[in-house]
């Protein structure tokens, strides 16, 4: 890969406390890495760095403590590793994944394929302020998407089989929200309550509550450090395409109208954040919309 500003410019190129030598950070999407490519990284980590590596909170590997002069022969080993060099400044960054339905019984989405699509995408690109991307197949938001500048959860809207509910409590006792409660032998779901986080269709022993569909949240303009705030609801879709298709949207409003120096959440009002809502609401096509009112009740 050729670097147009050169290696040493590279966003995933950083300077340590000591000046004279660099940490250097890897592209790895949702933090995926074979077993190979993490030999590989030992490989190089050994040759060109102390011997150790760190996992950042970006779900990526940094080697540390690096002489500068030895990045252009290092980079061309990442790249053959399929380890690139990262992104760290005003750019995306790497974006990071929860396992998903996967491997996790509480997901509702599929993750890191979704993380390795935007990756492709728009990974490194440069923008005038940094942009954080995090995934989380539920409510539960292990990788804290609602404190990136752009966060996608995957949430599901229950819907009760009318005429059969037992009334055996099974989605009281699982909903940590305490949004259901039983009336009349027939649950009732409180929809001011309730996260859309799925618990009750997967606690229900008769399999009577269902998903009326399964939809991603968009949101934007979230920030960790030292004075976290929570992103700004977007709007929801229904598909991967859908999520692709905000997404490159969210970054191409950012990339022509955001200042540098400044996060993203802290121009959102000045970018007229309301008014690029009420766009997207009406330039994403009502098929990829996956309305944006109360949950349906159980």
């Amino acid at each position: 890969m050729q670097y147009p500003f050169g290696i040493h410019m590279k966003g995933g190129v950083i300077t340590e406390r000591n000046p004279d030598l660099v940490t250097v950070r890897v592209r790895a999407p949702a933090g995926a890495l074979t077993a190979e490519q993490l030999r590989g990284i030992a490989r190089i980590a050994k040759r060109y760095g102390a011997g150790t590596v760190h996992c950042s909170t970006r779900q990526t590997i940094e080697i540390p403590h690096v002489d500068p002069a030895r990045l252009k022969r290092m980079a061309v080993q990442l790249e053959k590793n399929g380890t690139p060099v990262g992104s760290e400044k005003d750019e995306v960054v790497n974006i990071i994944s929860c396992p998903g339905t996967e491997r996790c019984k509480f997901a509702n989405i599929e993750t890191i394929p979704l993380a390795k699509k935007i990756d492709a995408s728009l990974f490194g690109k440069a923008m005038p302020v940094k942009m954080r991307i995090a995934i989380s197949g539920c409510p539960n938001a292990c990788t804290s998407p609602m404190l990136n500048e752009i966060g996608i959860i995957g949430r599901i809207r229950p819907i009760r089989t009318p005429g059969l509910c037992t009334g055996c409590g099974s989605c009281v006792y699982y909903c940590k929200e305490e949004a259901i409660k039983i009336r009349n032998g027939i649950s009732e779901l409180n929809d001011e309550t309730c996260i859309q986080c799925g618990m009750c269709v997967k606690s229900c022993s008769f399999n009577l509550l269902k998903s009326l569909h399964t939809h991603y949240l968009i949101t934007v303009g979230g920030r960790r450090g030292r004075h976290p705030k929570v992103g700004r609801e977007l709007l929801t879709v229904e598909t991967e395409e859908q999520v692709l298709f905000a997404v490159n949207r969210i970054i191409d409003w950012v990339y022509r109208r955001a200042w540098s120096g400044r996060l993203l959440s802290e121009q959102l009002d000045e970018l007229e954040f309301s008014a690029f809502r009420e766009e997207m609401l009406k330039s994403v096509p009502k098929a990829l919309a996956a309305g944006h009112g109360k949950s349906a009740k159980p």
